[in-house]
């Protein structure tokens, strides 16, 4: 099974590699829920020289001031007895140093390209992973001294913003801290004990590392401190003796510097009961285990938060739609398959699965039946208009039976006025069918990454639309036209007839045209009318339904469909033109999600091993 902390170092690495570190979102990412290591001291506390006995290199920048000026992430892997040492910048990745020294002045160059041969600091980390059979598998995170006062060349505000970068790394429950103090000095006025009992004041995470014993006045001691008398940590206080100045200029080996040291604790009465448990090495191993216990405690933690995050980079990246393909075969089956997407989403609302298609029927049960009651027929049906129309259609020769010529054209200047509701009924079905489209192009989700492919569907719709419409109204109004053209014979067969009133020849013409008379034929005009209508309501709706409705489902796009085969390339691939943000977006949450399932199947791996 692979070593629990090589395989957090191996996630973290990934993470920083993709940007995952958290700092942008208040939401937790996998990096923030990963145990780590941070060291926490004031300046010249001694940090670096404890890092450098854990790994067993001479590696870091030297030299007065602030000398850690960027959050140095540094990842340890245990390699066979016998493997070459060597160590690879995350900035550098293909770049392997076997030389230490060339380690520590690219961690000086990389500190400058960030902040310039200034004094400045940023929060921006570097990443370095050393291989070596010397040291344990463990993460720590080396971070700026914590300082007092600004010196000559950094802004007065550089106090408080290390400690805000400090902060921003212990606060966080995952975060171990590694507190470096000099046993030279007063514990109650150490900066790095201060900011712990702060952030973690149950001492919980907390581990006390005490620098510097070996140069303690004469007749002093750090027992107290050690023993944990003076300030009491959750874990035992361990003492380090780091290399003096004249060792590291001397540059004594580390190997013989671990030597010495535990030959200090040993030999030292004050402090040769406490041996077993002070000096670097043991200071590694014992971060490293516990380090692993945390991250099998967090397990169950980790799993949940990974499990959360792929399903909502799955549904951003369902939303954000599929890549574009790079071919034109491809990218026609693209468009082809998109617009068949709208199609059936379209056709959906019509039919009831979706919300919409329900007011089409509004139109032909109420609109249309109150439009046709509506229609004021007085004018035509006036009595001047009758006695008018009556008169003119006799021409020089009075009717015999009946006046049928006078019927006709009554009727038809009555039932002229019905042309109205049913272009109206035509035109509200054709508003209704475009909100239907505009609302299918709003769920089509494929339509929303791509603007020029969107346009071009909806307004392909829209003229295919435009088309029925003419088509529709053509055929509704020849539907009124032909009740105009042919009467129902029989409808007025049936009437009763006054021979006296109506046909007698003997009577004067204007005996024949008196109010009574013209009542009556107003009052049958008005029945056959009514008559009419009352089909009308009925067969518009078919008509309507056949021309528009019917043919929206049938073939929306055919004529769309029909020109995509000779649209050329360039313009087909304009069609499916995206925004770069969306294509930077997707190919981001596409690494993530692979990174994060990666990281779901080797931790999972691990979960069932123990």
């Amino acid at each position: 099974m692979e070593n629990l902390i090589s395989l957090v170092n191996k996630i973290q690495r990934a993470c920083t590699a993709l940007g995952d570190h958290g700092e942008a979102s208040a939401l937790p990412t996998l990096w923030d829920s990963l145990p780590a290591i941070a060291v926490v001291g004031g300046q010249s506390s001694g940090k670096s020289s404890v890092l450098e006995s854990i790994v067993g290199k001479d590696f870091l920048p030297r030299g007065s001031g602030i000398v850690t000026r960027r959050p140095l992430v540094l990842q340890l892997h245990k390699i066979d007895e016998g493997g070459r040492e060597y160590a690879e910048f995350l900035h550098l990745p293909r770049k392997r140093f076997t030389d230490f020294a060339a380690v520590r002045k690219e961690i000086q160059d990389e500190t400058d390209r960030e902040t310039g041969r200034t004094r400045q600091i940023s929060s921006v980390p570097i990443h370095l992973s050393i291989y070596s059979p010397n040291v344990v598998n463990l993460t720590l995170i080396d971070l700026p001294g914590l300082t007092k006062v600004a010196v000559e060349g950094q802004p007065d505000s550089i106090v408080q913003d290390i400690e805000n970068m400090v902060r921003s790394y212990i606060e966080k429950p995952n975060c171990l801290i590694l507190a470096i103090t000099p046993a030279n000095q007063d514990l109650a006025t150490s900066d790095a004990i201060k900011i712990s009992r702060e952030v973690d004041p149950t001492g919980e995470r907390t581990f006390g590392v005490l620098t510097k014993i070996d140069l303690m006045d004469k007749g002093t001691d750090a027992v107290e401190m050690l023993e944990g008398r003076a300030y009491r940590l959750k874990y035992p206080w361990i003492g380090v003796v780091n290399r003096s100045q004249a060792d590291i200029n001397k540059n004594v080996d580390m190997i013989a510097a671990r030597r010495r040291e535990r030959e200090y604790f040993s030999n030292t009465p004050e402090y040769n009961h406490l041996a077993n448990r002070m000096g670097s090495e043991h200071l590694a191993k014992m971060l490293s285990k516990h380090l692993e216990a945390v991250i099998k405690s967090k397990i169950p933690g980790i799993q949940s938060l990974i499990s959360k995050t792929i399903a909502e980079l799955e549904a951003e990246l369902s939303r954000l739609g599929k890549p574009i393909a790079a071919d034109d075969g491809g990218k026609l089956y693209s468009i082809m398959e998109i617009c068949r997407s709208f199609d059936h989403i379209f056709k959906e609302h019509l039919d009831g699965v979706r919300p919409g298609g329900d007011k089409i029927y509004n139109v032909f049960d109420n609109q249309l039946p109150a439009a046709l009651k509506r229609l004021q027929f007085d004018k035509q049906l006036s009595m001047e208009n009758i006695r008018k129309l009556i008169t003119e259609a006799d021409g020089y020769q009075p009717h015999l039976i009946a006046p049928e010529q006078g019927y006709r054209r009554l009727i038809e200047s009555s039932l002229t006025t019905v042309r109205g509701p049913a272009e109206a009924a035509v035109d509200a079905v054709h508003s209704l069918l475009k909100d239907l489209v505009h609302k299918a192009i709003s769920e089509t989700l494929d339509l929303k990454q791509y603007p020029g492919l969107r346009v071009e569907v909806g307004n392909a719709a829209i003229d295919s639309l435009e088309k029925m419409r003419e088509e529709s109204k053509r055929a509704t109004l020849q539907l009124v036209d032909m009740e105009c053209g042919y009467l129902t014979v029989d409808y007025f067969r049936k009437l009763p007839q006054d021979v006296d009133k109506g046909g007698n020849a003997t009577h004067s013409i204007f005996d024949r045209y008196n109010d009574s008379y013209l009542r009556r034929i107003g009052t049958n005009v008005l029945s056959y009318v009514n008559m009419v209508c009352a089909s009308l309501r009925h067969s518009i709706p078919k008509s309507i339904v056949y021309c528009q409705v019917r043919e929206a489902k049938r073939g929306l796009l055919d004529q769309f469909f029909t020109e995509l085969g000779k649209i050329e390339p360039k313009r087909l691939s304009s069609f499916l033109n995206e925004d770069p943000a969306i294509m930077e977006r997707r190919s981001a949450l596409s690494k993530r999600l692979e990174l994060y399932r990666s990281a779901q199947a080797e931790i999972d791996a691990v979960a069932w091993s123990k």
